[in-house]
């Protein structure tokens, strides 16, 4: 199911007109291993709070009783404490590689079955019309529709 749906979501990548697909690939690895050793994975386990669900009241021609209550426990949950600190480092050392986060809509369907399939080698410029296919072994197409 997660594998159908993130067909749907936009592309995400590190963007710098011009650069190869390969070198963008190389950069953002060598950054994220970088970010990893200054800010590494620190999990913590965590608890969100019990809940107390009240016995309820019945009345009758006998008179009233009242239910026992309940507790449910608090859901168990782990957090990366770094994970934050993690991505801001990896942007940044993008950033200083001359790299920009870049979000891509996917492309309409009617879009994508006149493209001629392929993977995009070389980062083209970028327009509003810009749409991204992504590809089932991983690699995407960027497409300047219209």
């Amino acid at each position: 199911m997660l594998l159908v749906m993130s067909g749907c979501a936009p592309l995400s990548i590190y963007y710098k007109p011009g650069a190869s697909v390969a070198r963008m690939n190389d950069d953002t690895l060598a950054c994220q291993v970088e970010a990893l050793k200054q800010a590494p994975v620190a999990n913590q386990t965590r608890q969100d709070p019990p809940i107390y669900y009240p016995g309820r009241q019945y009345c009758n021609s006998n008179g009233c009783y009242r239910t026992a209550g309940y507790w449910i426990p608090g859901r168990v949950y782990t957090v990366d404490t770094n994970l934050g600190l993690r991505t801001k480092l990896e942007q940044n050392c993008m950033a200083k590689r001359g790299y920009a986060p870049l979000s891509l809509p996917v492309c309409p369907s009617n879009v994508s079955s006149k493209v001629e399939p392929g993977a995009t080698r070389t980062l083209p410029q970028i327009s509003d019309n810009s749409c991204a296919i992504k590809n089932d072994d991983g690699t995407f197409q960027i497409v300047n529709r219209g």
